[in-house]
């Protein structure tokens, strides 16, 4: 039997591209989603691949398996194998955490808002919606960690949209603790505020940058429209991944942030607990 040539197409040299440069890449189909396991592994049959949640042996040479197809091997990407998925793919996607990166996938015009106000800056890359920040690290993978925005990065796959504008960070605490769960509070004793530890290098380029980032949170708190407790939170979790490691922060900058939150109508006890539980989320 006489297999096809490989398909040298617009999506296979984009492939190519990301593989010489160390990104694991797949097909996807229309619909922005992997080519379906063959009938061999069907529902994991054959075991799974490795790294899958059902490791196994699985040898497919075709590009089964969702994001564990992903590969930075030429000639997996121009196998015959491979052949048929090249000429019916739509786009073409990535593995950031076998890339060493996670994306944060903003949905919209408003997660891209709370992202300029509450991320580090990094690489950005427009999607159709809204866009992917990229940063330089491994965390796992998590759907609507908040309303409009994902995490990809280990068990996930991210349609490849080019590369991107500005320069990569590393992954910073504040995107990792979006996929940690609220521990359940710890009250503390009333009118008690826990400050940060403290005795970090301190980041800042100027007292204008911390006394920006406290502004910041003030007006998002001032201007929550709804979900105050977690816009509360949100900000207090922010203003203590930036700036509560290096000890900068006074008991006067806990008190601008708990004066706004109780403006809203948020209570003193309410707002020691999320000031308590940013800090727990963090490590601090």
């Amino acid at each position: 039997m006489t297999h096809l040539p490989p398909i040298r197409g617009e999506h296979l040299s984009t492939a190519l591209f990301l593989a010489a440069d160390g990104v694991p890449a797949l097909p996807l189909r229309a619909g922005k989603v992997p080519f379906g396991n063959c009938p061999a592994c069907e529902k994991n049959a054959c075991g799974g691949r490795p790294n899958m949640k059902t490791p196994g042996p699985c040898a497919c040479p075709k590009p089964c398996h969702g994001w564990a197809a992903a590969t930075t091997d030429p000639d997996v990407l121009t196998s015959p194998a491979w052949a048929r998925a090249w000429r019916e793919a739509a786009a073409v996607a990535y593995h950031p955490g076998g890339a060493g990166w996670t994306v944060v996938d903003l949905d919209n015009a408003e997660a891209i808002a709370w992202a300029r106000e509450t991320l580090p800056a990094t690489r950005t890359v427009p999607t159709t919606r809204g866009e992917h920040w990229i940063y330089q690290g491994i965390m796992p993978s998590r759907n609507a960690v908040r309303p409009d925005v994902d995490i990809k990065s280990s068990m996930q796959y991210a349609r490849w949209l080019g590369p991107g504008a500005g320069t990569m960070t590393a992954l910073p605490d504040v995107v990792r603790g979006l996929v940690v769960k609220t521990p359940a509070v710890v009250r503390p004793a009333a009118g008690a505020v826990p400050a940060p530890a403290g005795g970090g290098k301190c980041p800042h380029r100027t007292p204008a940058y911390l006394a920006r980032g406290i502004a910041m949170a003030e007006q998002r708190i001032t201007e929550a429209a709804s979900a105050v407790h977690a816009t509360v939170f949100s900000a207090f979790l922010a203003v203590l991944s930036t700036h509560g490691r290096c000890g900068c922060l006074t008991q006067a900058h806990t008190e601008r942030l708990f004066a706004a939150a109780q403006a809203k109508g948020e209570s003193p006890r309410h707002c020691a607990d999320a000031w308590a539980n940013a800090l727990t989320r963090l490590g601090m």
